[in-house]
């Protein structure tokens, strides 16, 4: 795939103006954000993703508009499963409702950050070593496994970096507005938006450690990995408002997002068996494995989230008949 300079300084100024336009918007009137409100905004990200996915298609060919596609619903089903995650941090911190806003977006734009580091990282990873695709492939199968296992996120609120800067640093549990520090007796204090900011960014760096090895299982282009996880970070923050406890109700989400990882993670390590450079396996030579193609990764993963979505709400219905 060729992307020109254009295409990615066309890419980065849409995302920085949007999140400029994020900022201005809410910084002038915090509060809490209507469900009409949501779900416009979630309707324009999607639309815009759809819409993009759609020009690559024209522009680039089907083969990397069906990538495109296949690691965008990936990404965004595994980005619901952070927002488990982010409840329990807003609960936890007992974050006022009229704030929550401010705290997502910064803490949305760390994981940008930190994202865009990674996809940086990983892609050089690959380039030089074909290898590379046993530790992703080795590493989504064993996240996957972990996910059935560990369904319960009620200790995640508070990661190592929270708690280290409780113990080494002056923290007040009252809130100040949107300020990360405030004097109190002429010492300096972190607020609990400072620490919630922390949680919110820290907590999406861990959890590329599942997405960026599964998105590079399914798409080389460091290109489409950008903006597939740039899309589904952008209607995160809607996201949250719009379905709060209704995420309560995707019960089995844990064990979709496992049946995907471990298919991208087999895919990941078939494509490794194919590139095969390690002397101690086949001698060095490629093995002569099936690749699994990305019409038929797709097709799994709108599938398997399909069936994830109709087992959990028939589920909770029962429950709740009873």
């Amino acid at each position: 795939m060729n992307v020109s300079q254009l295409e990615w300084i066309v890419t980065l100024g849409v995302t920085i103006a949007v999140l400029l336009f994020d900022v201005v918007y809410i910084a002038r009137r915090p509060h809490e954000p209507t469900m009409r409100e949501c779900a416009i905004a979630l309707s324009f990200y999607v639309g815009l993703a759809i819409a993009f996915g759609v020009w690559v298609w024209n522009f680039h060919g089907s083969q990397f508009g069906l990538e495109f596609f296949a690691g965008w619903l990936t990404e965004y089903s595994l980005s619901v499963d952070n927002l488990f995650i982010f409840i329990i941090i807003m609960a936890s911190f007992n974050v006022p409702k009229v704030y929550q806003q401010q705290a997502l977006l910064v803490g949305i734009v760390l994981a940008l950050i930190f994202r865009g580091i990674f996809i940086a990282l990983g892609a050089v990873a690959i380039k030089q070593f074909s290898w590379i695709f046993y530790i992703f492939g080795a590493f989504l199968v064993y996240t996957a496994v972990r996910l059935v296992r560990d369904t319960d996120h009620s200790d995640d609120a508070e990661n190592a970096v929270v708690r280290f800067a409780r113990t080494h640093f002056r923290v007040t549990d009252k809130w100040d507005g949107l300020k990360l520090y405030v004097k109190d007796g002429g010492k300096r204090l972190m607020t609990p938006m400072f620490l919630v900011i922390v949680a919110l960014g820290t907590t999406d760096l861990l959890f590329a450690l599942d997405s960026i090895p599964a998105i590079y299982g399914l798409t080389s282009e460091p290109y489409l990995v950008f903006t597939a996880n740039l899309f589904a970070l952008m209607g995160l923050r809607q996201l949250y408002f719009l379905l709060g406890d209704l995420l309560n109700r995707l019960v089995y989400l844990s064990q979709g997002l496992a049946v995907i990882l471990f298919f991208i993670g087999v895919k990941l390590v078939l494509h490794a068996l194919h590139e095969n450079e390690l002397p101690f396996i086949n001698g060095g030579e490629h093995v002569p494995v099936p690749e699994i193609p990305t019409l038929l990764s797709l097709a799994v993963i709108i599938l398997t989230l399909f069936l994830t979505m109709v087992a959990s709400l028939v589920k909770t219905r029962v429950v709740d008949r009873r």
